[in-house]
């Protein structure tokens, strides 16, 4: 029942198999069709990350999510399908911000016929299919991502140049999505995930970057939303379901995003 109720959400109609091509499918459907966004943390609600819960929000419910979210139910997804997933330990920018990283994201290892592969849509422009977990440079497209080994269980996955971050480490012992439910990043109201309302998404062949009330399109173009009317059918266009709101929420959503607006408009000022 869990595979089916993916499966629909996913749109997914090819035959699953615990193989390479049906691990890329899930993952490039999983990328095509479920956002990045982080609306329940900007509404207060607690996240959970147990396997009823994600269940819940990502079929039922139809949202997306955090990472720790994304990647817990793709996990899911992946082991109802018959594959061999590891949740492991990722620090986000480790490479320029320092050993408090860890810990800020989880990714997933998928074991198939002797080669370990990189999932991972917990990144907003993650990429489309999973990366073999070897040293190397892997196109996808005209977009480049490189694998380096660190040490003896440490990675480090490098963003394309154009990329929202440039990096992301990644550890390869085994941990539970529910490990991660404690941290500042998913509780506090001042953590970095929680500061800006933020969605993104591939959609129609390019990147969709939600930032408050600023809208980015892949080609560069930047839009802002000017009423609650258009902030809602934005979110449609993320593919998250308005209808998961009240109309009161929904509205302080959009007023919460005036703030973050005006805090981004004056940083922009100050740089200039």
């Amino acid at each position: 029942m869990t595979l089916d109720a993916f499966l629909d959400r996913l749109e997914y109609r090819e035959p699953i198999r615990p193989d390479l091509t049906t691990l890329r499918n899930l993952h490039r459907a999983w990328r095509f069709r479920v956002p990045y966004e982080n609306l329940d943390l900007q509404l207060g609600r607690t996240l959970l990350l147990d396997p009823e819960a994600l269940t819940d929000k990502f079929t039922r419910r139809r949202r997306g999510g955090l990472c720790y979210e994304m990647n817990g139910a793709l996990a899911l997804l992946l082991r109802a399908a018959g594959f061999d997933v590891t949740i492991v330990e990722a620090a986000v920018l480790r490479s320029t911000r320092g050993e408090g990283q860890w810990g800020n994201h989880i990714a997933l290892l998928v074991d198939l016929d002797g080669e370990t592969w990189l999932a991972d849509t917990g990144i907003g422009d993650a990429f489309l299919e999973p990366l073999p977990v070897r040293d190397g440079t892997y196109r996808q497209g005209e977009l480049p991502f490189r694998i380096e080994r660190l040490d003896g269980e440490t990675w480090r996955m490098h963003h394309h140049p154009g990329g929202t971050v440039e990096s992301c480490d990644f550890r390869t012992a085994p941990r539970e999505a529910t490990e991660f439910a404690e941290r500042d990043e998913i509780r506090s109201p001042d953590s970095p995930f929680a500061r800006v309302l933020v969605a993104q998404h591939h959609r129609d062949g390019r990147e969709l970057a939600l930032r408050a009330r600023t809208l980015k399109r892949g080609d560069g173009e930047r839009h802002t939303l000017s009423s609650l009317d258009e902030f809602a059918e934005t979110l449609r266009e993320f593919r998250i379901p308005v209808e998961d709101f009240g109309a009161a929420e929904l509205e302080a959503l959009w007023a919460k995003t005036e703030g973050q607006h005006e805090a981004w408009l004056s940083m922009g000022a100050r740089r200039a």
